[in-house]
């Protein structure tokens, strides 16, 4: 039975392809280039500014050119952090229905700790989350294990009565790695990852109110706490 329910946050949480590939953008337009399409952008904002400068200028980190514009990439997104990303429709209806079982919940991302915490206060999270791990709250991001574990750790809850819930393959793997039950999510970005059915994950839902669905079998009732 579950107490407990992990996010990641891009992908999962909150939409914010329009804000981070607005980024991606603005470099490609400063660089004299015309835009890339949104949607050949989408399917990467998961992967951060890594994937995001692959996509839009055929960059790898071993790049000589990757450093100093992923720089400017985030300088940019920083000042435009959240103009357009907003909650997937239906997530605020599932952290009530968490909340309303008395189940706790937190954030594990990628996502850099001075993003990730601006980016949680203006999406009007920070008083109803218990934890939020970044991806530089530890010594390791995920696929490791480490940050599910610290999350887990934060809450008091055992992993085996968690779910982590994710739109990556990493998130699938650091999940199953830290003992949760892992939830895939068709409505995030997915990636370069490969079909969503090969990643291990114990459920793939298409839309968060089928989670809703799943914790009315599996969490703890309330009277039994």
């Amino acid at each position: 039975m579950l107490e407990a329910v992990l996010f990641d946050l891009d992908g999962t949480l909150a939409d914010t392809a329009p804000d981070l590939c607005g980024a991606a953008n603005f470099l490609l337009m400063e660089a004299g280039r015309p835009p890339a399409d949104f949607h050949r952008l989408r399917p990467y904002v998961s992967q951060g500014v890594r994937g995001l400068l692959h996509a839009a200028f055929g960059l790898t980190p071993e790049d000589m050119d990757y450093a100093p514009l992923a720089e400017r990439f985030l300088a940019r997104y920083a000042a435009h952090l959240c103009v357009e990303s907003r909650l997937f429709d239906g997530v605020p209806a599932l952290l009530t229905d968490i909340e309303q079982r008395q189940m706790t919940w937190g954030i594990v991302t990628n996502k850099r700790m001075r993003f990730t915490d601006p980016l949680v206060a203006q999406l009007d999270l920070s008083p109803r989350t218990t934890c939020v791990v970044s991806g530089d709250t530890t010594s390791e991001a995920k696929p490791s294990a480490r940050p599910v574990l610290h999350a887990c750790s934060l809450l008091g809850v055992d992993p085996a009565r968690t779910l982590f819930v994710g739109d990556d393959r990493r998130d699938i793997e650091a999940g199953r790695a830290a003992g949760c039950t892992t939830v895939a999510v068709r409505y995030g970005y997915l990636g370069d990852c490969g079909p969503i059915e090969t990643w291990g994950a114990d459920l793939i839902i298409d839309h968060p109110e089928a989670l809703i669905a799943y914790l009315g079998t599996q969490a703890i009732p309330p009277t039994a706490r």
